[in-house]
C-alpha cells in the first residue's frame, strides 16, 4: 500500500519544506500531496522570515514525478509558470486502496461546504493552518494537515502521513503524532 504525506501552506518557506521533505524520505513516501498555497506568503500574512519561494519552486520541481497538488487561494498563474507539475486545480482525487481522498485547499470545500462525493471519502484540505482529523455523522474524514510553515492556534508546524491504513499528523520538529489529536 502506498505511503502518502501531505503538506499544506507551504507559503514560500524553503526551511520548512526541506524539513518536511526529510521526514518524507525518511519514511519511504510514495507520494507527496501539496494541498495548496505554494510559493505566496499572501496579503494576510507579513512576509516570513524564512521566505524563499524560488528556492521553494527549484526543491519541489526536482520531485515532480511524485507529486499531486491543488490550487490555494494564495495560488496564481504565475506559481505555475515556476512549478514544473500541475497546481492550477481547485480539486483533485486520490484512491489508495480502499480510500478515496477528495483533495482540496478548504477555501472552497471544507466541512461547512462539503463537495459531493460518497460517504466514505476523507476531504484532505488545508487552509485554516489548524490540524484537524475527524470523522463526520455523515461518514466522512475531513482531514487538515495543519501548516509546515504558519500554523494557527499553535506554534507546532505539522503534515500528515496516510500509511495504508491510518491518517495521522506528525509534528514537523520532531515526527512524532500530535499530540492535540491523538
Amino acid at each position: 500500500m502506498p505511503k502518502i504525506m501531505f503538506i499544506s501552506d507551504i507559503h514560500g518557506m524553503a526551511a520548512t519544506l526541506k524539513k518536511a521533505l526529510d521526514h518524507a524520505d525518511k519514511m519511504q513516501i510514495d507520494r507527496l500531496v501539496i494541498l495548496g498555497d505554494i510559493l505566496y506568503h499572501g496579503p494576510r500574512n507579513g512576509v516570513p522570515n524564512l521566505y524563499d519561494p524560488q528556492k521553494v519552486a527549484k526543491i519541489l520541481n526536482e520531485r515532480k514525478e511524485y507529486i499531486i497538488a491543488v490550487r490555494g487561494n494564495c495560488d496564481a498563474e504565475v506559481d505555475q509558470m515556476m512549478l514544473e507539475f500541475p497546481v492550477m486545480a481547485d480539486f483533485s482525487e486520490l484512491i489508495c486502496g480502499e480510500k478515496r481522498f477528495f483533495l482540496t485547499h478548504g477555501h472552497l470545500w471544507n466541512e461547512n461546504n462539503l463537495p459531493s462525493v460518497p460517504a466514505n471519502t476523507v476531504i484532505a484540505h488545508g487552509h485554516t493552518h489548524i490540524a484537524v482529523n475527524k470523522i463526520l455523522d455523515n461518514g466522512m474524514t475531513i482531514f487538515n494537515p495543519g501548516s509546515i510553515s504558519l500554523p494557527k492556534n499553535t506554534i507546532v508546524r505539522t503534515f500528515g502521513i496516510f500509511d495504508g491504513e491510518k491518517l495521522s499528523v506528525l509534528e514537523l520538529e520532531t515526527g512524532k503524532e500530535f499530540p492535540a489529536l491523538r
